[in-house]
């Protein structure tokens, strides 16, 4: 496996983003960063981010969670970010992605009693994680994702986002993200989402992400995400649903786990007002807060 590493002055002067990563590395060799602040004893919050951005995503979220006394932890998947990232699409499945954060969160990391806070593929790895690991987790926040086993039709948004990317002659990561969002970016904020990406050699994870996500019955990934369904089904923990209410990709999509998750029952589910798909940049402090009042309404 050709392992690619995006160089450091390449997130020099970020804005709005002083944090420093950790690295762990894993078996295989790749390094994974994050973003850990907070007190060391204070509940464990995990920020998940999806595609195609980064830890940065959460920017407007850390210092709400820290000033609250909570520990955040906010890594880059592999393929994005500060973390290491092969270079061949082949190189990457649903089911490798959710053995690297595994690896990187539970083997390195050691994390407990955690609350996640997932978005798109955060959502996607982060429920996967909550099912095959549920003695680790303490919370659930999902906002704009799903779980997909590929028996339901995916919205036409979707369908057309994943022919783009796997067509598109260009990947532009920052204007992606920016029309992923109702207020735009700042021109510093798009070269910041496209500061992991020197050249078009780095996007294999990117590009090949869309074309992971379970659309048919007999998907490589669909068995295991039905049997995360089946856990799920038994989840008596607190699990809230806070997503925008401009997403086309998952709008409605909180229903789902509004009826059929235990610990989602009587919840205060929230939808965010003026939130586009990465809510996180139009309404992150607001998004930030609904996590503050959860964990403090469900003291473990």
């Amino acid at each position: 496996m050709e392992i690619l590493r995006t160089p450091d002055e390449r997130f020099v002067d970020l804005p709005d983003f002083p944090y420093e990563p950790r690295y762990v590395e894993l078996a295989g060799g790749l390094r994974v960063a994050c973003v850990e602040e907070g007190p060391q004893d204070g509940e464990t919050v995990l920020l998940l981010h999806g595609e195609p951005s980064w830890s940065f995503l959460y920017r407007r979220m850390i210092p709400v969670l820290v000033d609250a006394g909570l520990r955040v932890v906010a890594p880059d998947l592999v393929g994005f970010g500060r973390s290491d990232k092969p270079a061949a699409r082949e190189d990457y499945s649903y089911a490798g992605h959710v053995g690297w954060m595994r690896e990187a969160l539970f083997d390195r990391l050691d994390l407990r009693d955690v609350t996640l806070v997932c978005q798109d593929w955060g959502g996607l790895i982060g429920l996967r994680l909550v099912a095959e690991n549920a003695d680790r987790f303490a919370r659930v926040v999902v906002a704009n994702t799903g779980l997909p086993t590929g028996d339901q039709k995916m919205s036409d948004a979707f369908l057309a986002w994943q022919r783009f990317s796997q067509e598109s002659p260009e990947f532009q990561i920052g204007r992606i993200v920016g029309n992923g969002t109702v207020g735009g970016l700042a021109p510093e904020v798009v070269a910041a989402y496209d500061a992991p990406f020197p050249d078009d050699r780095y996007t294999a994870g990117a590009r090949v992400f869309p074309a992971l996500v379970p659309t048919s019955p007999d998907d490589p990934a669909a068995a295991a995400n039905r049997a995360a369904w089946q856990e799920l089904s038994r989840w008596e923990k607190p699990f809230l649903t806070a997503f925008s209410d401009g997403d086309p990709i998952t709008g409605g999509g909180e229903r789902v786990f509004q009826k059929l998750v235990p610990g989602a029952q009587g919840m205060p589910h929230t939808t965010l007002p003026g939130g586009g798909h990465f809510l996180q940049e139009d309404v992150g402090p607001e998004l930030a807060r609904v996590v503050v009042d959860l964990i403090t309404a469900t003291p473990r």
